[in-house]
């Protein structure tokens, strides 16, 4: 954007005949035709949140490392990626400072649950992720009329319509903008890819781990066995402990077997062997070292390899 972000605001105002001075401008590469909207009403209090999105590019999680820095002199170097979650929240109620500082927290609270629910990652780091590095938004809401609202917390009425309208417009424009919905998230990549575990790579990654004729069978089921519903609830569930692991939840001297004992459950819901659960745990637990990639894709050879070798 060459002109400038004032001159493009004032390009932009003077296009849709709005006074500059009285206009906030958000800015997105999201395509405008996957607007979501979502209105809410509750004893004569609307919230309505208008919201486009698009996690694939610029996905963070809030806290993890930085890239870019601002001096004196401006910043240093400006990222270009794809990925904004723009919100705009229309109220038809006045709110008093208190109230409008709030409403701020419960919609970023509701935009990140909109995200924790999809298991949307960081492109970034291995986090799942709380947002995207270009978020913007704005609220809007009466200066005068009724008597205003103080409070926006979730425990209040307010507050619960304010999280929830822009927790589903969020999810509905990620529908739209990348194709991300509830079935979509069940599969391994999805669950795994940020521990490595990725599409675009899965068969070379698994191809030591498999004899011949396993992985060329395994190539040509893949969808159906990767997007199995008890396979993507184990890996989801590996996610869950590994993170769990990072995050000191679970002390390094039983991480070995948490890993271990959830990557049996992928490698026996793979095979449809529940019952040698535990055969496969003590021949997991070998790999469960902290290379979560490398567990990952001795489970699913072991639990793809086992399915054939007994029927």
């Amino acid at each position: 954007m060459t002109e400038g972000l004032d001159a493009y605001h004032d390009r932009a105002c003077a296009e849709a005949i709005l006074p500059p001075a009285e206009t906030a401008v958000m800015g997105t590469a999201a395509n405008m035709n996957y607007v979501a909207i979502v209105k809410e009403a509750d004893e004569g209090v609307t919230v309505t949140a208008a919201v486009t999105a698009g996690v694939e590019g610029n996905a963070t999680a809030a806290g993890e490392p930085a890239h870019w820095r601002e001096t004196e002199t401006g910043i240093e170097k400006v990222p270009a990626y794809a990925g904004t979650i723009n919100t705009i929240l229309l109220i038809n109620r006045p709110l008093t400072p208190g109230a409008l500082a709030r409403v701020v927290v419960t919609m970023t609270e509701g935009k990140s649950a909109a995200l924790q629910r999809l298991a949307v990652p960081s492109t970034r780091h291995v986090d799942l992720a709380t947002g995207t590095g270009t978020d913007q938004y704005c609220i809007a809401a009466p200066l005068s009329g009724a008597s205003p609202l103080t409070s926006a917390s979730p425990h209040m009425k307010f507050g619960e319509l304010v999280g929830f309208v822009t927790r589903q417009a969020t999810m509905e424009a990620l529908r739209w903008q990348n194709g991300l919905e509830a079935s979509y998230t069940r599969g391994v990549f999805h669950a795994l890819g940020r521990y490595g575990v990725r599409e675009a790579t899965f068969f070379d990654d698994i191809a030591p781990f498999l004899g011949e004729s396993d992985l060329d069978l395994l190539k040509k089921n893949a969808k159906a066995v990767l997007f199995e519903p008890l396979v993507g609830a184990a890996a989801h569930a590996l996610a869950t402990v590994c993170d769990r692991v990072r995050f000191g939840t679970v002390p390094d001297s039983t991480a070995r077997d948490a890993m271990a004992q959830q990557a049996a459950i992928l490698a026996a819901n793979l095979a449809t062997q529940v019952n040698r659960w535990a055969e496969f745990r003590l021949r997991l637990r070998a790999h469960a070292t902290g290379d979560v990639k490398t567990l990952v894709l001795q489970a699913l050879a072991l639990g793809w390899s086992e399915k054939w070798r007994n029927t």
